[in-house]
């Protein structure tokens, strides 16, 4: 197998009717009051969208459950998270990717809700605050039940020493980290300077637009995915690529996350290393 430089510049196009989350900055919470916080764990599974009548990834990509999990799903919509468990990732995205689903796998799937987007305005809610939005679910769930349907906990932060605890005993225990929401504010569409995630290193997206040849014991695979950042940077993704990822790269035009050590003095990622392909 040959494998030579190739780029391919397309639309980067990411999700903008769903919420998504913002690297926690601890300088942005100085001067903030944290009692109008929440906090819950950060689940490292798939984001499921359901619009009331189908459940969707943030891609607009259709899931197909077996029919006993979306018994009595509701007829409003939910934004959450589909999880097996902590460090499964690959496991849920590989049975969300397959066509034919097996369901003895999808009885330990969760489909776990950290929000009801349009309950507000459907139930004419007053306040219009996460706390009221998620009762509506609750309230559904107790006359509807599904034993597959969570809603995720979410905490109020007393304080910075109460945060940083829950935090380092997710970590602890292999968790991904802790996203932290403004419990007052609606639901929020695109990227939210209210919503925001705490792990233990900087994630983000790019999109794959080419590949470098491989060298060394690498020879005859790729060295290194070439990709366009969210802001338009063209960077160099080599580490974290398994030998199955080399031999059979990320196609063109697939998002991927990677994480990284913060920025270089030309606001490029330092050391990125690949994680997934992003569903």
């Amino acid at each position: 197998m040959r494998f030579f430089l190739l780029i391919c510049f397309s639309s980067f196009v990411f999700a903008d009717e769903i919420l998504l989350l913002t690297q926690f900055n601890k300088q942005d919470f100085q001067n903030k009051n944290l009692n109008e916080y929440v906090m819950s764990e950060k689940l490292d599974g798939v984001r499921g969208i359901w619009d009331g009548k189908s459940l969707k990834t943030r891609k607009n990509q259709t899931i197909t459950p077996p029919s006993f999990f979306m018994k009595n799903f509701p007829p409003f919509a939910l934004d959450g998270e589909l999880w097996i468990s902590r460090n499964q990732f690959d496991l849920i995205s590989s049975l969300i990717r397959t066509t034919h689903s097996d369901e003895n796998l999808w009885k330990k799937v969760s489909y776990n809700v950290f929000d009801v987007p349009n309950a507000c305005e459907e139930f004419d809610l007053n306040p219009c605050n996460l706390e009221n939005r998620l009762q509506v679910l609750q309230k559904y769930l107790q006359k509807n039940p599904n034993p597959y349907i969570k809603i995720i906990p979410q905490i109020p932060i007393e304080n910075e020493k109460h945060l940083n605890e829950f935090y380092e005993n997710i970590v602890k225990n292999k968790g991904e980290g802790v996203v932290i929401r403004k419990s007052l504010n609606p639901y929020e569409k695109g990227r939210s300077k209210q919503a925001l995630k705490l792990k233990p290193y900087n994630d983000a997206e790019c999109q794959v637009i080419g590949y470098t040849k491989g060298k060394g014991r690498f020879e005859n695979q790729i060295g290194a995915l070439i990709c366009k950042t969210m802001d338009g940077k063209i960077i160099k993704i080599g580490s974290g690529l398994k030998d199955q990822d080399r031999k059979n790269p990320p196609s063109i035009g697939t998002i991927i996350t990677y994480k990284f050590s913060g920025l270089t003095k030309n606001s490029l990622p330092r050391f990125p290393v690949f994680l997934r392909i992003r569903e």
